[in-house]
């Protein structure tokens, strides 16, 4: 078990030395840091000193080589557009979107699996077959388009639900959270369900058709003739062996929901890492493009991580295996 962790962090370690490769690789050739950083009247001796105080003169080798040490100190360098340090940025904004992501994935786990085991079970039901009609219609429609549709049906229409913003947020040391005041409450839902619609369908029709190809398999009918209930069977051998394989997939689905919250943000104008990363690409604002690529890459690398060992766990083969 320890070797299994120990070769997986080797691993996420050498993807994200690629990540910060590519992040470094922003800075060489797009663009000009020096010309972002200063004006029109500045010489061009100044900014030969500028340049020779950031290192840029060095060999492109040594330059990756202390772009990494910064970044593994939490250094980012400072915004081109808004002149302040990058990692105070995202800090202001990492709260916003880990809140949103983590109601979205509760949302699309909390739903979706119920969903899909029910589909599965009782497939001829009427229920069943609207679950599946729903879940072809929030798969095929873009997250843009429903979060326009919920914003002049709730926002406009009804005025239910403020249709922007994060509302009134309690801090708690740095961090800053929306969900202990009725404004902050309201203006999470329809961004949430908005980011969690995609992957909650997704979820359905995958956790039915693995629960529907377990229930084909021997060992259940095994289970049916040994007189086994029909509640421990779908329960406690068809739904354990079906989410074997959906692990996977569903612990990318939940880091898609973060590196997804981009366009959701952008629609209910949430003021998260994904709005400030769309306002850095159109202002070319090369350090927090490159943060963001870099935090993103690890958020992912994490979540692959706890969901290799949890698949480690749970799937006996590997063990036996091993």
């Amino acid at each position: 078990m320890l070797f299994f962790i120990a070769r997986r962090l080797a691993q996420s370690i050498l993807v994200m030395l690629t990540v910060a490769l590519i992040a470094f690789t922003l800075f060489q050739y797009v663009g000009d840091p020096i010309n972002n950083m200063v004006d029109q009247d500045t010489t061009l001796a100044e900014r030969e000193r500028l340049r020779q105080e950031l290192g840029l003169n060095d060999p492109p080798p040594v330059q990756f080589w202390h772009f990494v040490q910064r970044v593994s100190h939490g250094d980012f360098g400072v915004s081109y557009r808004l002149k302040k340090p990058v990692a105070g940025l995202i800090a202001e904004r990492f709260p916003a979107t880990m809140e949103l992501s983590l109601i979205s994935a509760i949302l699309a786990l909390g739903i979706g699996i119920p969903m899909g085991v029910y589909t599965a079970l009782h497939r001829d039901r009427l229920p069943a077959r609207l679950f599946m009609t729903l879940s072809l219609v929030g798969i095929s429609l873009p997250t843009f388009l429903i979060g326009i549709f919920l914003i002049l049906l709730f926002g406009v229409q009804l005025r239910w639900l403020p249709t922007f913003g994060r509302g009134e947020v309690v801090h708690i040391g740095w961090w800053s959270t929306g969900l202990l005041t009725k404004s902050g409450l309201q203006s999470l839902l329809m961004p949430a369900f908005t980011l969690a619609v995609f992957q909650m369908t997704l979820i359905v029709r995958l956790v039915r058709a693995e629960m529907l190809e377990v229930l084909r398999t021997d060992y259940i009918k095994f289970a049916r003739a040994r007189g086994l209930k029909t509640r421990a069977i779908h329960f406690g051998h068809a739904l354990k062996n079906t989410l074997v394989p959906v692990i996977t997939i569903i612990g990318l689905q939940v880091g898609s929901i973060i590196a997804f919250a981009i366009i959701t943000e952008s629609v209910f104008q949430w003021p998260g890492m994904g709005l400030l990363f769309i306002q850095a690409i159109s202002e070319v604002d090369i350090p927090v493009m490159a943060a963001y690529l870099l935090l993103i890459a690890l958020v992912f690398v994490i979540i692959n991580l706890i969901v290799d060992i949890l698949y480690f766990v749970i799937d006996p083969r590997l063990r036996v295996n091993k």
